[in-house]
């Protein structure tokens, strides 16, 4: 990281993180955190990785509460991060009814670049969701998801993204779906090197969240341009029918120890925090342990998920936590 943005960060950020337990109990005060004031009480060093953040961290705002997806890139500098992660589907209403039309996919690069160039941040990746399955065993199927998955690589470039996420979704049989995947991901990511952006995949459930297995079909496809983006928090490979209640878990910590050759981002998934501001589910210094033992020194993404605090605060309290957590890797 260069030195001048590791001070933005840090004159934002404060670093010391003495406040982290103030919000993240659910007992505590509901009230919106502002940067300055938290207060660097411990000494620190520079970061190995940049800040980015998530837009799905905002999606109850922009679902629920009627947040404009445009002011993206304002309420992220405020809360102190550099790269922009946009959601496709975020922008869906405006976009589907317009059945993304060059016109409509232009006006969303433009008010989004806008956007970034007004406040001052790096547009990252685009993740990209609602748009067919990659690892289906209908090859006229998974051709035509390649072809919708076109636009947002064109878009990714026109933004001066470096990727878009894809997910692998299809067969449950894990050899069709490795031979499925393969083929729908070289498809695209040879599109994609002619725009110079990156095709990666997320562990985002079934066997993608299988780190084996999602490693096999990184290995096998061999292309520069196609990688992982492993996610601390995505590993359910089984939930119940018709429920989001997880059966089945895949080593965490394997997975992401088995993503890491293959990454080209990485997303700090977070829920819930204890008293003293860690995840309740995660431990953060493994992880980034494992992150930075990995060599990786890219942006490193928060995304927010939990529901006990509201997604600003959970959003400062998971940026505090990496920040706190890069300190105390050994």
């Amino acid at each position: 990281m260069k030195r001048k943005r590791f001070v933005k960060i840090a004159s934002l950020v404060g670093i010391g993180i003495s406040l982290l337990g103030t919000y993240a109990c659910k007992e505590t005060k509901k009230e919106n955190v502002e940067n300055s004031e938290i207060t660097s009480t411990a000494s620190t060093v520079e970061p190995f990785f940049e800040l980015s953040l998530a837009q799905w961290s905002m999606h109850k705002m922009i679902r629920e509460d009627g947040v404009d997806p445009y002011t993206f890139a304002e309420k992220a500098k405020n809360w102190g991060f550099t790269g922009l992660e946009y959601v496709s589907q975020l922008y869906n209403p405006e976009l589907e009814s317009a059945n993304y039309s060059e016109e409509a996919m232009a006006n969303f690069v433009a008010k989004s670049n806008a956007e970034a160039k007004k406040h001052g941040m790096t547009n990252v990746l685009i993740m990209i969701d609602g748009q067919g399955n990659l690892a289906v065993s209908d090859e006229a199927e998974r051709n035509e998801t390649v072809e919708k998955h076109k636009k947002w690589v064109d878009a990714a470039a026109a933004m001066g993204c470096h990727a878009i996420r894809v997910n692998l979704n299809g067969s449950n049989e894990p050899e069709e779906w490795i031979k499925n995947s393969v083929d729908g991901l070289t498809k695209l990511a040879t599109y994609a090197k002619t725009k110079n952006i990156n095709v990666l995949v997320e562990n985002h459930g079934g066997l993608s969240s299988n780190g084996e297995l999602h490693a096999k079909v990184m290995e096998t496809v061999n292309m520069d341009n196609c990688g992982s983006l492993p996610d601390f928090g995505n590993f359910c490979i089984e939930r119940k029918p018709n429920s989001w209640d997880c059966v089945k878990e895949y080593d965490k910590y394997k997975g992401v120890k088995e993503l890491m050759p293959y990454a080209k981002a990485v997303s700090a998934k977070s829920n819930n925090f204890d008293a003293d501001g860690y995840d309740t589910g995660i431990d953060y210094v493994k992880m980034l342990k494992i992150v930075k033992d990995a060599g990786y020194t890219g942006y490193i993404g928060v995304e927010y998920e939990g529901s006990e605090i509201s997604e600003e605060d959970g959003i400062i309290a998971t940026r505090n936590l990496l920040l706190k957590a890069a300190n105390e890797i050994e």
